[in-house]
């Protein structure tokens, strides 16, 4: 993939953004870092006001590791399907995107650092590659620090995300404003 090929969000980062993720097993909060990841953060936010995750499911789970979803191929999945990892009507979970990729901001992010209830995005062997699959950290993983961006975390709902298993539901993903 060459950097004229990658997709550059129409969203409009104020740097105030919050993530409301409301799941199968409660509720998340999210405070975005657009001012270190704004191309992450404006993508993420595109989507979510789409509607793009609504109705998706988390597709991998690693214990002490990542609860990580935001793949299009779970939408029309059983969760039980999803949790087995079988190949759906679109395609295997795991695999899908929105059709485009965006630029890793890691090596630019200030704050990149996957912290417990960090917020990033997961991407294929390419570094350019991130599209709409996300993840969790369950726990510190700095192991990731120098290859995925995080461009957010998590302020309320830690009891939920470590509830969150392979199959659970994104329900709706809103995005307010830190006042709200």
């Amino acid at each position: 993939m060459f950097p004229q090929d990658l997709y550059t969000p129409e969203f409009s980062v104020s740097g105030d953004e919050v993530a409301v993720i409301e799941t199968s097993k409660g509720t998340i909060r999210v405070e975005l870092d657009g001012d270190g990841a704004p191309i992450h953060v404006a993508n993420f936010c595109e989507l979510a006001t789409m509607g793009f995750y609504d109705g998706l499911k988390f597709h991998r789970f690693v214990p002490g590791f990542v609860i990580q979803g935001g793949d299009p191929n779970t939408r029309d999945m059983e969760p039980a399907d999803v949790a087995a990892g079988l190949m759906g009507p679109d395609g295997r979970p795991g695999t899908g995107g929105p059709g485009y990729c965006i630029k890793g901001e890691f090596l630019t992010n200030p704050r990149n650092s996957h912290e417990d209830g960090a917020l990033a995005m997961a991407r294929s062997m390419n570094p350019d590659s991130a599209g709409s699959q996300f993840y969790f950290c369950l726990g510190a993983q700095h192991n990731l620090d120098s290859g995925y961006t995080v461009f957010g975390q998590t302020v309320e709902g830690f009891d939920v995300i470590s509830e969150l298993r392979a199959g659970d539901v994104i329900e709706h993903v809103s995005i307010v404003h830190k006042e709200q």
